[in-house]
């Protein structure tokens, strides 16, 4: 068997190390072979690729369009270190879920050259309150687990987001969490003790953090205050729009495995203009996405941009990769992603002193990012 070497100073397992990383035949990491990272700037950093859970679309295509979309957003991804993902879907009526995630389950058993692993399915809605919506459309309805069986039978459902405080849907949350699916909170008019509940169910994170929720007050915690005193996971949006970045300390200090997605939408690295998620039509301009009257519609966060966003508010390097690698793993329990270690996927992102990307390996394949 052949093996490739990259050099470079590595985040491992084991923590800094300036030295070699053997790539097998198979797309695997043979072996790493180094030493203590010393003091010195490295000419460039060896990361674990970035995993993100919620993703709605980018490069102008929307995971919602169904048929090929999802490699297409695979691509666009890989290009900024997403070496693998779950493909999102918005609320929308039942027959246009059976569509999208009959093409989801057909286009996730194999990965497209050139694209990130989409490891399966967050379905965001239609199980969330009709009166926090945020940028979803008004297609909300209480969850039947007959249905959301037949969706797990169309595609592989990782994550779940729903409103705990609908009627029925504790039982929901219990059925799902004995089948390892993550339950999580979002979009949601519950209050502190609707969260609580929520937990003690099994539900195991919350999406968006901050956004779609209640919010903290000292005499109503809401949703926010559940996270904070009760949870290990959560999601949040570094975009540096959807949350301040004294919001964001206060749930790294309170939640010890926060992890970061982009809930990107088709405007993901694409120019100002407008594209569509879900039934919607968005506006992306200065930096955001917005509906008309202004709300926040997802992202056009990068995972790149994301890393240097957390170490930009302060994160050390590490742990800011680890938010976007070895947590969101771990939360889904896959245990040869996220992190640089023999017999791990050889899932890699190559990194200058700026952060910027310069390689991204997936399952071993060197991807070409300038025709990506």
């Amino acid at each position: 068997m052949t093996t490739r070497v990259l050099q470079g100073r590595m985040l491992s397992t084991a923590g800094w190390l300036d030295g070699e990383l053997h790539l097998d035949d198979n797309g695997r990491i043979a072996a790493i072979d180094g030493r203590l990272a010393g003091a010195g700037e490295p000419a460039r950093y060896l990361l674990p690729g970035f995993i993100d859970l919620h993703v709605h679309g980018g490069g102008g295509v929307d995971i919602m369009q169904g048929g090929g979309a999802v490699s297409h957003v695979g691509r666009t991804h890989a290009r900024f270190g997403t070496t693998s993902l779950l493909a999102t879907t918005m609320t929308a009526p039942r027959t246009e879920l059976e569509r999208v995630l009959a093409a989801l389950g057909q286009h996730s058993a194999m990965r497209a050259t050139g694209s990130a692993r989409v490891l399966g399915v967050h379905l965001e809605g239609p199980y969330i309150n009709p009166g926090k919506l945020g940028a979803q459309p008004d297609d909300a309805v209480a969850a039947v687990m007959a249905e959301i069986d037949y969706y797990r039978s169309l595609a592989p459902l990782k994550v779940l987001t729903l409103a705990p405080e609908i009627a029925g849907h504790h039982e929901v949350i219990r059925r799902l969490s004995a089948d390892g699916i993550r339950v999580q909170i979002g979009h949601s008019l519950g209050s502190y003790e609707d969260g609580v509940a929520a937990l003690q169910q099994g539900a195991s994170g919350f999406t968006h953090l901050f956004n779609a929720m209640t919010g903290l007050h000292h005499r109503a915690p809401g949703m926010v205050g559940a996270a904070l005193a009760h949870a290990e996971y959560a999601e949040l949006i570094p975009d540096l729009l959807h949350v301040h970045p004294g919001a964001m300390h206060a749930a790294l200090r309170a939640i010890p495995r926060l992890y970061c997605v982009t809930d990107s939408t088709a405007a993901a690295g694409m120019p100002d203009g407008e594209y569509q998620l879900g039934s919607h039509t968005v506006t992306k301009c200065m930096g955001g996405v917005r509906l008309a009257d202004g709300t926040l519609a997802g992202s056009t966060l990068t995972m790149d941009q994301a890393l240097r966003n957390l170490v930009q508010i302060g994160l050390p390097l590490a742990q800011a990769s680890n938010r976007l690698s070895l947590y969101p793993a771990d939360y889904l329990g896959v245990t040869d992603r996220g992190r640089l270690e023999a017999g791990a996927w050889a899932d890699i992102v190559v990194m200058d002193p700026q952060l910027a990307v310069q390689q991204v390996f997936v399952e071993g394949e060197c991807l070409e990012l300038a025709n990506a």
